[in-house]
């Protein structure tokens, strides 16, 4: 009752915000050459064309999963946003060379740990797309997904604001 009540008045929706996992330039989920993330399939969220070398944990968070090629890490915040950061497009092919993984599945991380540090400059010369979509996998559970799409950020600046239903 008190639910309904308070959504009645507009006060129920509480914004959790992502901070940066890489430095670069933030553009639109829809415009990633992978119709897989820019269909928003997999969860809402952007991507960035990244500027540095490293992954680092945008909130303290538990490593959900890593790969071991180190392309990709799924995480929990402890704000409840289950965020997968995907580092290129198709780099799984790349059998993990050109990347260090830093984090284990089941680790408890501090934003700010650096979780995957990657050669951005010898992925392109292999011909990979170096953007990286940043998602909110359980985008369904929030009213609206906004993230800072034209800005250019550099780590653990604000990326994404996911207002709760």
């Amino acid at each position: 009752m008190l639910k309904s009540f308070l959504k009645s008045l507009r006060l129920h929706g509480r914004d959790s915000v992502l901070l940066s996992p890489l430095a670069g330039k933030v553009i639109p989920l829809s415009d990633v050459k992978d119709p897989t993330f820019a269909s928003g399939s997999l969860g809402d969220g952007v991507a960035i064309e990244p500027t540095g070398s490293k992954v680092v944990a945008p909130s303290d968070s538990k490593i959900q999963a890593i790969f071991p090629t180190g392309h990709a890490v799924a995480l929990h915040t402890n704000e409840g946003l289950d965020v997968l950061i995907h580092v290129g497009l198709n780099t799984e092919k790349l059998d993990g060379r050109h990347f260090t993984v830093h984090a284990a599945v089941g680790d408890t991380v501090k934003k700010g740990d650096v979780l995957i540090e990657f050669d951005r400059d010898a992925i392109c010369k292999e011909g990979y797309d170096i953007t990286a979509p940043i998602l909110i996998c359980n985008s369904v559970e929030f009213s609206s997904i906004k993230g800072n799409v034209g800005d250019t950020v550099s780590e653990l600046e604000q990326l994404i604001t996911a207002r709760e239903r």
